[in-house]
């Protein structure tokens, strides 16, 4: 039994490096003819069950992630330890970005979303006096008054394209990473959920932010919805300098006042940041997007929205801090966070699912994901 396990393994170790191999090599019909030929010589001694299973999951570069046989290696098809075998085998991959599938891609993604013209509220998208649907709570609506119209951007106040484009994340990944230079020599940088950027922590995780997210949740636990703590949240956001606060102010009805508090808070003391709000039909397309490709959860998470996004923003990606695993590939331990442990409500997010989607773009060229730290000159 011990023998036939670590058989599989070896076998699934090849498996993964061929996947890897096409994804990154394969232009055309003919080098994903070679990769199937190389693919077939290393399976040539297995079952022709767990040959099939993978040829099938590998033929197709939108195909999800293969899975092992029931009760082989992973019986769980989302273990840890059957990600990070994967995750291992692309970190050993050289990164090669395929401007056909990222193209391809993009245009997917902008006939179904269009993040150029609606990824925020704006007033060319948001017409005064309409009746606005809410993202989630889709059978309630919001009266575009003209005191909401005017917290609206005429149009979208991003200056995109830009070229090179930082997506960061909060994972724990990023302690001890030394990638903080060379996210903010990036043109734009996304973060989310108001993360720390200062002191010691700026080494792995850079100053620069253009854009952060913000969870109304977290105005609402840490600052009393502004009721009251104003000078300490506008002390805590003045390390983001002029960036733009993206809150999802229309996604559930409880989360509109709220935004509209750092609004006019971020007004009334004449902050740099600006308050700007998701426009929800955006969110809702991009989510029976990523449905269609076997994404289902309750919600998007902040990071896999930006990411969405900054695809049709940016010329290119790159991802950092995304590490939804309580360990590295070595098998150390890793935080939640670069700042805390805090766990995500379970359920809510389709994390396991999200990943998969990411492993796939960056495996097809589309955009990067930094696996592991980054070289220092």
């Amino acid at each position: 039994m011990h023998r036939a396990v670590l058989s599989l393994a070896a076998l699934l170790g090849s498996l993964l490096l061929c996947l890897c191999l096409a994804w990154l090599s394969a232009d055309g019909s003919s080098g994903a003819r070679g990769w199937e030929k190389e693919l077939r010589a290393t399976t040539a001694e297995s079952s022709p069950r767990v040959m099939m299973m993978m040829m099938r999951s590998l033929r197709s570069p939108t195909a999800p992630l293969p899975r092992p046989p029931t009760g082989s290696l992973a019986p769980n098809r989302y273990s840890e330890d059957y990600y990070l075998q994967i995750v291992g085998k692309l970190q050993n991959c050289t990164w090669k970005k395929r401007p056909q599938e990222y193209a391809k891609f993009r245009s997917e993604l902008t006939s179904c979303c269009d993040a150029i013209h609606n990824f925020i509220s704006s007033q060319n998208n948001t017409p005064l006096g309409s009746n606005m649907s809410y993202e989630v709570d889709n059978k309630k609506t919001i009266h575009i008054t003209e005191e909401i119209f005017k917290m609206l951007p005429e149009s979208q106040p991003l200056d995109y394209p830009f070229k090179q484009c930082a997506v960061v994340g909060n994972g724990g990944i990023l302690k001890n990473s030394n990638c903080g230079a060379e996210i903010d020599k990036s043109d734009f940088v996304f973060r989310c959920n108001l993360p720390p950027t200062e002191g010691s922590v700026s080494q792995d995780v850079g100053n620069k932010t253009n854009l952060v997210t913000v969870n109304p949740s977290i105005i609402a636990q840490k600052y009393n919805k502004l009721n009251e703590k104003k000078a300490t949240f506008l002390e805590n956001i003045a390390s983001y300098g002029d960036a733009f606060l993206l809150l999802p102010a229309f996604s559930f009805r409880s989360n509109t006042a709220t935004s509209f508090k750092v609004h006019h808070t971020l007004r009334e003391f004449s902050a740099k940041q600006k308050a700007i709000f998701f426009y929800p039909r955006y969110l809702k397309n991009l989510a029976q997007f990523w449905r269609t490709k076997g994404v289902k959860a309750y919600r998007l998470s902040s990071g896999f929205m930006i990411t969405s996004a900054a695809v049709e923003l940016c010329e290119n990606v790159k991802l950092y801090g995304f590490w939804p695993f309580s360990k590295s590939i070595a098998g150390n331990p890793i935080s939640h966070h670069y700042y805390d442990n805090q766990l995500p409500k379970p359920g809510f997010h389709a994390m396991p699912k999200e990943y998969n989607q990411i492993l796939q773009l960056h495996g097809r060229g589309i955009l990067k994901l930094q696996l592991g730290k980054c070289h220092t000159e």
